[in-house]
Order: C-alpha cells, then structure tokens, then sequence
C-alpha cells in the first residue's frame, strides 16, 4: 500500500493527468511528498517546499480555496511524516532517489509568483506575491516537525491567512493593491 502510494506521488508531476487534478487533490499529494522527503531528509526538500508552496499560492482560483489547501497540504504533510516515522523511516534511501529526481525541480519560480513549469506552462497568480517571502530554509525542520507533530515541545505556531476580498473591494478595479504574503504554511499540531 506504501509503495504504491509512493509511486503514484512520485509520478504526479511526470504525467499530463496531472492538469486534470483538482487544486486542493494537488495541494493533498504535494503535501503528503513533502512529508515524505521531510521525514527521509531529503537535500531537496527545501527546493521542493519552496515550489510547493509556489504553486499552492500561485494556482489558488480564490481566497477560501487557497486557505483550505494551506489545511489540506499541511495535513497531509503531518501524515506523510508521521507514517513514515512510524514505518520506522522504511526505504527512505530509495524515496529520496525518487524524490530528488522529480519533475518539480525543472520548474522555474519568478520573483513575483510565477512560475514556468517543466511542460512548459505559465502559472501566474491572481495577486503578485514576493516568492522570497513564503519558504525559508531551517536546517532544524525535522526537529521541529518531529516536536509538532509527536505533541512534545512543540511550539505554538499561528497560521495567520487573511481574507484580502475586502482589501480588494476598496480600490479601485484599475489599481489591484499587491499583497505580501507571509510565510502562511504551517504545521499541524498532533496531540497524542
């Protein structure tokens, strides 16, 4: 059952059904990867984490979706690692290989939120957001995650997503206001 699910992640960004998957089944499989390449400390994965949440942002058709794949992603990223580190990190040698060569890391993320992916597609987001802003790397991460997601020190993290339909009522349809986005990702808090 693993292997397979593996596998089927792993070819998500290498076949064209993937343009066919709904944004927030897209944001759920692109977590459960991160998961993954977390928990096995792949030396991509703040490549990957970085692109992933590109593209979550970038391809969010509004507001409200964009905040329930913030949930989805993050969930899904909190059972990829837990599972994995409950299969006592079973294959990880071979799920970094995997990860490390995905097509993911042929796409080209432009400062202001676009990105160019490996088939060739422009992704352009509603609002330009600074693409500097939303991954920084933490060479703690797995210690965090492992602290959050295992209910031990864990800190509390606030996961701050504004609605900006207000922001964007207020100014005229001529001057859109060009919103920041913070670091808006965050983990699930497990308690056992």
């Amino acid at each position: 059952m693993k292997k397979s699910l593996t596998f089927l992640i792993y070819f998500l960004f290498a076949t064209h059904a993937q343009a066919q998957m709904p944004y927030i089944e897209e944001m759920r499989a692109l977590g459960a990867i991160s998961g993954q390449g977390l928990a096995c400390g792949s030396t991509k994965y703040d490549t990957f984490e970085l692109l992933a949440r590109a593209i979550l942002l970038t391809k969010a058709p509004s507001d409200k979706l964009r905040t329930d794949a913030i949930y989805a992603y993050s969930e899904e990223k909190a059972n990829a690692y837990i599972s994995k580190e409950m299969d006592g990190f079973y294959e990880c040698s071979s799920i970094n290989r995997r990860f490390d060569n995905q097509e993911i890391f042929k796409a080209v993320l432009y400062g202001d939120g676009t990105i160019k992916m490996p088939d060739g597609q422009i992704l352009t987001p509603r609002q330009p957001y600074d693409a500097r802003m939303i991954y920084k790397e933490n060479a703690n991460s797995r210690k965090e995650a492992k602290a959050i997601y295992n209910g031990r020190e864990a800190k509390i993290i606030k996961v701050d997503v504004k609605d900006d339909t207000l922001a964007s009522m207020q100014y005229p349809k001529t001057r859109q206001p060009q919103i920041n986005m913070p670091n808006t990702i965050g983990h699930i808090s497990r308690s056992r």
